[in-house]
């Protein structure tokens, strides 16, 4: 019986923690498998590959890209948009490249000022004023951090920091079967979190929310809603699909995997969600809740900053 033949694959780390390289490592076995199916044809973390092997190669000769990290430099645009030319289709692997990421947070400061300070002030420099490296050229930054579908024509999204490798290994097996879904579709639940979270049964019908913790310096039960202990959860308005692995972890959902199909503003609704947990009509008593909230941009739009409304322009060269 005639084989078929093996799929195309490439993928690509922009600005982000590794994490999602090695949540496909984290597929163990699978990847022996894969072997059988798929040709890597790019992937430089882990094969010595060079950028003139991708350069030379046909347009749409890549089956399928898997490019995850925020788009923050120059060099990443320009591998994106290559990337993009040689591939039939890209998906955007984590967070960083789904949303922004936590490196979209850097989308607060000037480029010239997070350069000063990775450089010259952190604090963990002061003992290591002879050895360190080299500032980069802020030049070389991009104006501001971006997702990969501002950059380019992004197909698919997987979701999470990092992209659980089951979801992973359900985006391969249905790019292998020839099972497309339609343009756009981010893998996941099409349900909220709290849909089946382990202690969606512990929530009560109504929530009054009157002093906010801290799971730093808290002592609440792991057997119980969180948000019903007065610790910030993200669930009811994130997609579901990541088998509740803060959860089970004892610790509430920070939102990784981003906002439900129609949500245009991740962070808009979660100050919604919140909003309506805080059962009281007198302005000072709402305003001393909300100010138990140390970092609300960094709660709120800790993944999403740079898909949100407020930075949602594309990028110009």
């Amino acid at each position: 019986m005639k084989k078929s033949p093996k799929i195309k694959i490439a993928m690509y780390w922009l600005a982000g923690c590794g994490g999602c390289e090695e949540s496909i490592l984290d597929l163990g076995e699978y990847l022996l498998d894969l072997i059988d199916k798929a040709d890597i044809l790019f992937w430089p973390i882990a094969a010595d590959i060079k950028y003139d092997a991708l350069k030379d190669m046909p347009d749409n000769h890549i089956d399928f890209s898997f490019i995850n990290g925020t788009v923050r430099t120059l060099d990443h645009v320009k591998m994106a948009r290559l990337l993009r030319r040689k591939s039939k289709t890209v998906t955007a692997h984590g967070s960083c490249a789904h949303l922004g990421g936590v490196p979209g947070l850097s989308g607060f400061y000037s480029s010239e000022s997070l350069v000063k300070k990775a450089y010259e002030e952190a604090p963990s420099l002061a003992d290591n004023k002879t050895t360190r490296d080299p500032a980069p050229d802020p030049q070389q930054l991009t104006e501001r951090p971006y997702a990969l579908s501002q950059i380019i024509d992004t197909d698919y999204y997987l979701p999470g920091c990092p992209t659980p490798p089951e979801l992973i290994k359900s985006a391969l097996l249905s790019f292998i079967a020839g099972e497309l879904p339609q343009k756009g579709t981010v893998f996941g639940e099409k349900k909220a979190l709290c849909s089946t979270c382990p202690l969606t049964d512990t929530r009560p019908d109504k929530i009054d929310l009157k002093k906010i913790r801290r799971v730093q310096t808290a002592d609440y039960s792991p057997d119980r809603c969180f948000l019903d202990q007065g610790l910030i959860c993200m669930g009811p308005v994130t997609r579901g699909g990541c088998f509740s692995q803060c959860i089970k972890a004892n610790m509430p959902c920070r939102g990784c995997f981003g906002p439900l199909d129609n949500v245009s503003d991740y962070g808009a609704k979660a100050v919604s969600m919140l909003s309506s947990l805080i059962d009281e009509n007198d302005i000072k008593k709402i305003t001393s809740v909300i100010d138990q909230i140390p970092d609300p941009a960094g709660l709120f739009y800790r993944y999403s900053l740079t898909s949100s409304i407020i930075k949602k322009q594309g990028y110009r060269d």
